[in-house]
């Protein structure tokens, strides 16, 4: 598939007025391709082997919070970068996830062609769904290129987007735990 998607990069440089001869230019489409193919790299995978297995019986019924995972996205609308961290809490109900296996769940859902508000919510459903939580929260909070590099330009802006599950959106104080340690 590289091939074919560096054949595209190769017409849009053209069509931008630029020489793809030139010596700078001469492996960009395959590079951009490849660049293209790894930053959407969720759409080849899928939760069930993402987790693979990584579930746990467990007796803990306490908040577990996974703060600042990094991630990097594409917005489906510029195809320009946004980049942020999420932090993804849930009350465990009989299992646990493995640890880094939070994070590759965010990467799943962030590596694909994606707006904040979902890529929040997809997350908060694959954990509640792997792991059958009490409750699950997720706040993403990310800056985004297509707001600093074109349009309205302005560079100190973030977004920030939450999706409280279960406990999380009916326990006003399991919300306001949440909200207190992700400050903390």
């Amino acid at each position: 598939m590289s091939d074919e998607i560096a054949n595209h990069y190769s017409q849009i440089l053209t069509h931008l007025g630029e020489d793809v001869e030139r010596e700078g230019l001469l492996d960009t489409p395959m590079r951009a391709a490849k660049a293209m193919e790894f930053l959407t790299s969720g759409y080849t995978m899928e939760l069930d082997k993402v987790v693979n297995g990584a579930i746990f019986e467990s007796d803990i019924d306490e908040m577990v919070i996974v703060k600042n995972i990094e991630l990097y996205s594409l917005c489906e609308h510029h195809i320009l970068p946004f980049i942020g961290h999420a932090h993804v809490a849930y009350i465990p109900q009989g299992k646990v996830i493995g640890l880094s296996k939070v994070a590759r769940i965010v990467e799943m859902f962030a590596r694909r062609l994606q707006i904040q508000e979902n890529l929040t919510k997809q997350v908060a459903d694959a954990i509640m769904t792997v792991t059958g939580a009490r409750g699950v929260a997720v706040t993403v909070e990310a800056k985004h290129m297509c707001m600093m590099m074109r349009g309205v330009q302005k560079q100190n802006s973030t977004m920030t987007t939450s999706v409280m599950l279960g406990d999380f959106r009916h326990e006003p104080e399991c919300r306001a735990e949440y909200l207190q340690l992700l400050r903390g």
